[in-house]
């Protein structure tokens, strides 16, 4: 029975409470620290080797790791000295072995339990600490780890964490009351591995947190003094993201890495990476501040392993956790730079280093090849150490596209071959125009620019920059270190748009177009702009075109635009309208000017005009051209002339009355400038009668001639007048039977053309012209007639003719005095006929035999000259010919004067 109420008292253990009257908190460090718990008057030594525990050796931080062994036997005697004891909590740290703080509970109270000082040696009294907050910022952790283990490890193990985060700590030194404290229950393992999870509000960062933790063991409540912490002061970063490595353009290795997020502080990061080839094995461990590391010596065929993590930089902190190790391997031939982008004109450098079948290639025996088809010359090779060779390439010109290759590969070899492995050069003409225009209003500034003259680049991005300076442009513009993007537009026509508003007139934007790669930057050469020297003005306005009256000419006017103030030089366009317009340009270099008149052809025709302006000192742009206006036709003077006119007359020759029928063709614009309203007849007769007809818009006039002479004048009235020269006609009686047309005759060309000759008589009267008269006898047709010159002999008509017809022609002599007789005839005369054909075959016949004879002798010399060529080409060459090899062709031939050789002797 005692015994099973020893075993009860040992499964219900008393819960003891101890306290030490001690009211400051511990200060958490940022390394690991102790929580110990042991008797009163016990040595440290005794608390870390109690009865049945084993001392092992000390590990690196002075720690000693025991085991529990249970001495536990049927006899009882471990139950024999039951006394009350008191034990006390306290902590330290790996730097100091004394205990620092003893446990004082919240409460202020001691607690006592009576068990055996050897059942306690047995339970875990000894927990490993350490604390710190979270990369996010948001919890604060504490990491619980118990150091000695006891048979009932799993017997109701449990941790607490009892937190407060006041608003203000105050000097006083007591404690806050047991209310304002907050629990959480800490999750642990069953390796009575704990984590607490205490969460911490961005604004209290830098205020002190205070806890306790309260541990419950196999029915035992150990409770840790008083902790104080800033949680900004035990930040524990997240490890460093994105760790890569690359070898830079002068051969190193470069380990770089970023930061991790929400860090409030710089970071300093301790970087450990080991190299492995085949000739060197090295490790290194280095602390820098910078989110790279260069590693110089780097050796082909190697591989590189690297792992790094991060702390505050100043301050107080903890380190992270070591990123995941990231592995390089370098190749058998390393180019540095691997790739370069250049551009047109400018001057670059490779480097080499060479291994072949696990040994360095010196640099002397290595040569470069372009494309592998060109050897590059070695005065362009540089020996810069025993194994890295340098080749420069100067002056390059831009490379040519070779089907998906945009570039050139440039080979490192030995002297018997190549790797496979190759450089990239990349050589891009910048060279890209960039054009600027202000608006009319003076309020924005666009440019423009194509990229139709650079060589494509994948994953290249273009972006216009520019730098405004306070005024003017320098002289030699040049990219200035601080500038500023501007967006750009792809247009339908492939040219990119940005836009400038507002602007400052007389300030200097310096542009350029800067190429983005991931091999770097390229920018094209600057161009200064200054907005007030590239305005295009608005369109002149109020443009007006007129054919001014009674001068006849285009005058054209306008209003210079409001916007720019400078002096404007003008220009002009006109043409007859159409579908397509052939301008004649005219230029205007007087400012003050508004108008100009100019001479036309066609002073009745519509005329289109447009005007347009630029700054008279040339600067700018032209304008627009205005929206045409067009001339209206109007009457501009009074008809030229009268309108040509003849007559047909009806009635019987015996009698003294006849009808007189007057026709006449109407007036062209050029003539009745520029239309005919009406035509009026004027009569003038023998008897001094004088009378008007106004006959409206016909051309034909019927009369009756009366009198001996009877003279008519057809004239064209228009809105401004009557026409001043005009054509008169007399009928007169005496002389209708003048007759000096001895003969007339007419035979065709063809059916579009008939010849018709005369030959006159001397006469006393003067001749002013003739009329020619001819129609169909087949047909009722209309009589067709012409007038020509009194000084012509033979006049070809343009008409439709049919051969097998009749036709009459007639011949009138018109005198001042009046109409003479007619000589008229009713067929094509036969003997002309002939002749003139034949006439006509000589003129065909004659040209064809010369262009034969020319034909005949060009063939009969071209023939000449083949012949000659096939003979000589027969002619054998000694040097060619196994047969005439070793033969004197200056021999005679047997029997003849003739030489071997073809000459003769004399």
């Amino acid at each position: 029975m005692i015994c099973q109420k020893f075993c009860v008292v040992l499964l219900h253990w008393e819960f003891i409470y101890v306290i030490t009257a001690f009211n400051l908190s511990y200060p958490i460090t940022p390394w690991r620290f102790k929580l110990s718990c042991m008797p009163p008057n016990s040595t440290y030594d005794y608390f870390l080797l109690p009865a049945g525990l084993s001392k092992n050796t000390s590990n690196s931080n002075g720690r000693y790791e025991t085991a529990v062994e249970p001495k536990f036997n049927s006899s009882g005697t471990l139950f024999s000295n039951l006394s009350k004891t008191t034990f006390h909590c306290c902590f330290r740290s790996e730097q100091d072995r004394n205990c620092s703080l003893c446990a004082d509970n919240i409460e202020g109270k001691t607690f006592v339990s009576t068990v055996n000082s050897l059942v306690f040696q047995r339970i875990d009294a000894n927990w490993n600490i350490q604390c710190w907050l979270k990369g996010d910022l948001k919890l604060f952790i504490c990491y619980v780890e118990s150091l000695f283990k006891n048979p009932f490890r799993n017997y109701n193990y449990k941790v607490h964490l009892l937190y407060v985060l006041p608003e203000v700590l105050e000097d006083s030194p007591l404690v806050p009351p047991k209310g304002s404290f907050q629990m959480v229950h800490c999750n642990c393992s069953v390796h009575e591995c704990c984590e607490c999870l205490v969460p911490v509000p961005t604004a209290k960062l830098n205020d002190t947190l205070l806890m306790c933790l309260k541990i419950t063991s196999g029915g035992v409540i150990f409770q840790s003094p008083l902790m104080s912490v800033q949680p900004i002061n035990m930040v524990k970063p997240d490890p460093p993201l994105g760790l890569h490595m690359e070898i830079t353009d002068d051969g190193n290795l470069k380990i770089s890495w970023s930061s991790p997020p929400l860090v409030p502080f710089p970071l300093q990061y301790q970087v450990k990476y080991s190299e492995n080839s085949t000739t060197v094995i090295r490790e290194a461990d280095k602390i820098v501040s910078a989110t790279s590391l260069l590693v110089d010596s780097i050796l082909p065929g190697s591989s590189y392993e690297v792992q790094v993590r991060g702390k505050r930089l100043d301050g107080p902190g903890i380190w992270s956790d070591w990123s995941t190790p990231h592995v390089f391997t370098t190749q058998d031939v390393i180019y540095f730079p691997p790739k370069i982008l250049t551009s047109v004109g400018s001057n670059v450098s490779f480097h080499c280093i060479y291994k072949n079948e696990n040994k360095i290639v010196p640099s002397k025996e290595i040569v470069w090849w372009m494309n592998l088809a060109e050897k590059i010359p070695q005065s362009q090779y540089d020996v810069v150490s025993d194994h890295v060779s340098k080749v420069t390439f100067f002056n390059l010109n831009e490379t040519k596209p070779r089907g998906k290759f945009t570039y050139d590969a440039v080979y490192c070899c030995n002297e018997h071959e190549c790797h496979h492995r190759y450089a990239e050069l990349y050589v891009i003409d910048v060279n890209i125009n960039i054009s600027c225009e202000t608006d009319g209003y003076l309020t924005k500034m666009t440019c423009r620019w194509s990229t139709g003259t650079i060589q494509s680049l994948a994953e290249s991005t273009l972006q216009l920059r520019y730098h405004r300076s306070s005024l003017y442009c320098s002289d030699i513009p040049s990219i200035h270190p601080i500038s500023e993007p501007k967006d750009c537009y792809l247009q339908s026509d492939g040219f990119y748009e940005c836009i400038f508003q507002p602007i400052f007139l007389l300030s200097g934007y310096t542009m350029w177009i800067r190429i983005n790669h991931s091999l770097g930057s390229l920018d094209s050469p600057p161009t200064c702009v200054l907005p007030d020297s590239v305005v295009k003005p608005l369109p002149p306005s109020s443009v007006k075109a007129e054919i001014t009256i009674n001068i006849g000419l285009l005058k054209i006017s306008w209003e210079k635009p409001v916007f720019p103030e400078n002096n404007l030089q003008f220009q002009i366009r006109y043409g007859l309208s159409g579908k397509e317009v052939q301008w004649k340009m005219y230029e205007v270099y007087d400012a003050k000017s508004k108008s100009v008149s100019l001479p036309v052809p066609d002073l009745c025709a519509v005329y289109a005009v447009q005007v347009r302006c630029k700054r008279l000192d040339g600067l700018g742009y032209w304008s627009n051209w205005s929206n045409p206006a067009y001339t209206v036709v109007m009457d501009i003077k009074v008809p030229m002339r009268g309108p040509e006119f003849w007559r047909i007359i009806n009635g019987d020759t015996m009698k003294k009355e006849k009808n007189v029928t007057l026709l006449w063709k109407p007036l062209m614009k050029n003539d009745s400038l520029c239309s005919v309203q009406r035509y009026v007849i004027n009569h003038h007769t023998s008897c001094n009668g004088t009378w008007s007809e106004d006959v409206g818009n016909h051309t034909k006039f019927t009369f009756l001639w009366t009198e001996q002479a009877h003279t008519v004048t057809v004239l064209a009235i228009n809105s401004i007048g009557a026409s001043v020269a005009n054509f008169n006609l007399t009928f007169s009686w005496p002389m209708s039977k003048v007759n000096i047309v001895q003969s007339l005759s007419a035979y065709p060309l063809n059916s579009s053309c008939v010849i018709v000759s005369w030959i006159l008589s001397p006469s006393d009267y003067k001749l002013m012209y003739f009329i020619i008269e001819w129609k169909n006898l087949n047909e009722d047709g209309e009589i067709k007639w012409l007038r020509i010159s009194s000084s012509v002999k033979k006049y070809y008509i343009h008409d439709h003719f049919i051969p097998i017809e009749k036709y009459q022609f007639s011949l009138y002599p018109i005198f001042m005095e009046g109409v003479g007789k007619p000589k008229i005839i009713n067929s094509f005369t036969q003997d002309d006929i002939e002749k003139h054909q034949s006439d006509a075959g000589l003129y065909v016949i004659v040209p064809v035999i010369i262009s034969s004879s020319i034909l005949l002798l060009g063939t009969l010399l071209i023939s000449h000259q083949r012949m000659k060529k096939l003979f000589w080409e027969d002619v054998p060459n000694p040097k060619n010919c196994s047969w005439a090899q070793g033969l004197n062709f200056q021999k005679k031939m047997p029997g003849t004067k003739e030489l071997l050789g073809g000459g003769w002797l004399t």
